[in-house]
């Protein structure tokens, strides 16, 4: 693998942040860029590197392409403060050739909730584009699930990166508020409308794929409620927006 970049941006991740970190202990540098927080998450970035800035939030696009500008090296892993990479994953980065043959790689994302790792419905595998060439990616987008555009091949590891998404219940519960307002909008700017057939067709639909046809049946009681908090979501994104139409 050629020297490697981590790039981990953050604000109020004192309770996360040093287990990501440890976690990209092996990486020939850690770049934390932080957007003022008022907890320990200065402090505790810098037991792990000295590559710690504090930079006003610019939003997720622009704060982690700024990240990426401040590093070393040209290859850029992006881990975000609840996130962990895996022994198994960081073996496999490491085991990438000196010129590797792709531009970027797609790494697969479990996420730990309600007392398990989550392996069915639309949470799995839920591939992400984290490791990249800089000189041949960004990242782009504009209110909601940023992405990696990516100039030239994209290739697939194995190994997972593990996500610690949500504390509990509640906090799933306003993470849906935060991103269905920011979905809307720009469902809205996009031109998308919102009628009965979105809003009493859609989330069942969705329900249905996540408890049925994506496997969430097979994590019991768990994946149930999962299930419905994912059709919440894609009730209350075009509930949202219908009221802005209004």
């Amino acid at each position: 693998m050629p020297k490697l970049s981590v790039t981990v941006v953050a604000r109020n991740e004192a309770a996360d942040l040093g287990a990501a970190l440890a976690s990209v202990a092996w990486a020939d540098e850690i770049v934390v860029v932080d957007s003022r927080s008022t907890d320990e998450t200065v402090a505790i970035a810098r037991q792990y590197t000295d590559r710690v800035v504090v930079h006003d939030w610019l939003g997720h696009i622009e704060q982690k392409n700024y990240a990426a500008s401040l590093a070393s090296h040209d290859w850029i892993l992006s881990l975000d403060a609840d996130e962990r990479v895996t022994p198994a994953l960081a073996d496999e980065i490491n085991a990438i050739p000196a010129e590797p043959p792709h531009a970027a790689f797609l790494i697969p994302r479990v996420t730990w909730h309600l007392g398990r790792w989550v392996r069915t419905t639309d949470w799995y595998p839920d591939f992400q584009s984290r490791l990249y060439d800089r000189r041949r990616a960004k990242w782009t987008g504009r209110y909601v699930h940023e992405a990696l555009t990516v100039e030239g091949s994209v290739g697939r590891l194995r190994g997972e990166i593990q996500h610690y998404a949500y504390r509990d219940i509640a906090d799933h519960l306003e993470t849906i508020d935060r991103y269905t307002t920011l979905a809307a909008k720009q469902m809205h700017e996009d031109g998308r409308r919102a009628g009965m057939l979105q809003l009493a067709g859609h989330p069942p639909l969705a329900f249905l794929r996540n408890y049925i046809a994506r496997g969430g049946i097979r994590d019991g009681v768990p994946g149930f409620i999962i299930s419905s908090m994912n059709a919440y979501y894609v009730f209350l994104k075009f509930a949202k927006l219908r009221e802005l139409q209004k």
